[in-house]
C-alpha cells in the first residue's frame, strides 16, 4: 500500500479494520490507485431527475448493467447508486469494482423548497450486495435538515458497526437559502463541516462560487480576509473546513455541459485547491460511450498529475 493511502487511512484510526478496508479498497482502485484521489461514477438521476431527463441522450444508459460497464471500463474508484441499479448488476459485476449504495432519494414529482429525502436502502441491502459504502444525502439549510442529521447519524453508525465507509452528499438547500447561496463558499464549507462532524468518511459537495451568502460569516471572510478569488482557493477553503483535509472531499461533476475542456479546466482548479477528485454523472453518462472513457481517462489523468 502507497504512503500516501496510509496517511489518508491513518485520519480514521477511531475506525474498524474493515471500514479502514473498505476505504482502502477504494483509494486502491482503478487508474488513480494509490494517488489519494478518487473519480466515482454516481448514477441516482433517474430515481432523482427521471429517466428520460437521465437517459434519453444516450440510451444505452438506460440499461442499469452500462453503468457497471462504464465504471469499470474507465477506471472509476467506485460506482454509486441507489439499490434498484446496483441489485441490477452486483450478481454479474461482483469484485470487479468498489460499490457505494445510495440509501436515501428524493424525486421531483412533487418537489419542495425545503426537502426531505425518502430513505430507500439500508446497511443489510449493502452487506447483502457486497458494497464497499453506503452513501446518504443531507440538504443543509432546509427546514428539513434536522430529521436528515439524524437519519444520517444513524445509517453512519450501522455502517461503521459492520465496517462499511459512509458516504455523504452534503447539498445545501432551502426556502432560507437564495439560490447563490447554494454553492456560495461559505455555505459549502459549512456544508462540509457538518458532514463531517456527522462521522462521514467521504464527503460529496459542490464546488464553491465566489459568493459569500451569510452576513455573519461575510464579516469574517472581509475581516480575515480569506482568499476565495478564484476557484482553487475556494476548494482549499472547503477541504480546510473538513478538518483541515482530514476528510476526504470530492466535488461534484455539475450539470450537463458539453464543453469538455471547461470542464478540464474546473477539474484542474479542484486538484490544485486540494481537492481529492470528483463524482461525476451526468458528465459520463450522458456522452456516447467512447466520448465518456476518453473523457473520464483524461479527468483521471488531470488527478493523477500526468496532465498539468
Amino acid at each position: 500500500m502507497g504512503t500516501r493511502v496510509k496517511e489518508i487511512l491513518s485520519w480514521y484510526s477511531s475506525e474498524t479494520p474493515g471500514t479502514r478496508a473498505n476505504l482502502a479498497r477504494m483509494l486502491n482502485h482503478g487508474r488513480l490507485t494509490g494517488t489519494g484521489r478518487m473519480v466515482i461514477l454516481p448514477v441516482d438521476q433517474g430515481f432523482e431527475h427521471g429517466p428520460a431527463r437521465s437517459f434519453a441522450v444516450n440510451p444505452s444508459a438506460y440499461d442499469p448493467l452500462y453503468h457497471f460497464q462504464l465504471a469499470i471500463e474507465a477506471g472509476c474508484n467506485a460506482y454509486a447508486a441507489p439499490l434498484g441499479f446496483v441489485e441490477a448488476g452486483a450478481a454479474e459485476y461482483a469484485g470487479e469494482i468498489p460499490l457505494i449504495l445510495k440509501m436515501n432519494n428524493h424525486d421531483l414529482l412533487h418537489d419542495e423548497k425545503d426537502p426531505l429525502s425518502a430513505v430507500t436502502a439500508s446497511v443489510k441491502d449493502a452487506l447483502r450486495l457486497g458494497c464497499a459504502a453506503v452513501g446518504f444525502t443531507i440538504y443543509p439549510g432546509s427546514s428539513q435538515a434536522q430529521t436528515m442529521y439524524q437519519q444520517c447519524r444513524d445509517m453512519i453508525l450501522e455502517a461503521k458497526e459492520h465496517g462499511l465507509a459512509a458516504v455523504v452528499w452534503s447539498y445545501p438547500r432551502g426556502s432560507d437559502l437564495s439560490k447563490q447561496g447554494e454553492t456560495a463558499v461559505d455555505v459549502v464549507a459549512y456544508a462540509a463541516q457538518i458532514a463531517a462532524q456527522l462521522g462521514a468518511h467521504i464527503i460529496k459537495v459542490k464546488p464553491p462560487t465566489a459568493h459569500v451568502e451569510q452576513a455573519e460569516a461575510k464579516k469574517v471572510y472581509e475581516k480575515v480576509q480569506v482568499p476565495i478569488g478564484t476557484l482553487a482557493e475556494r476548494v482549499r477553503h472547503v477541504v480546510q473546513g473538513a478538518f483541515d483535509g482530514r476528510r476526504i472531499v470530492i466535488f461534484s461533476g455539475g450539470a450537463t455541459n458539453e464543453n469538455d475542456d471547461a470542464l478540464f479546466d474546473e477539474y484542474r482548479a479542484i486538484r490544485d485547491g486540494g481537492g481529492f477528485g470528483s463524482i461525476i454523472g451526468r458528465n459520463s453518462f450522458q456522452r456516447p460511450r467512447e466520448h465518456a472513457l476518453r473523457f473520464l481517462e483524461t479527468v483521471e489523468k488531470i488527478y493523477s498529475g500526468e496532465i498539468k
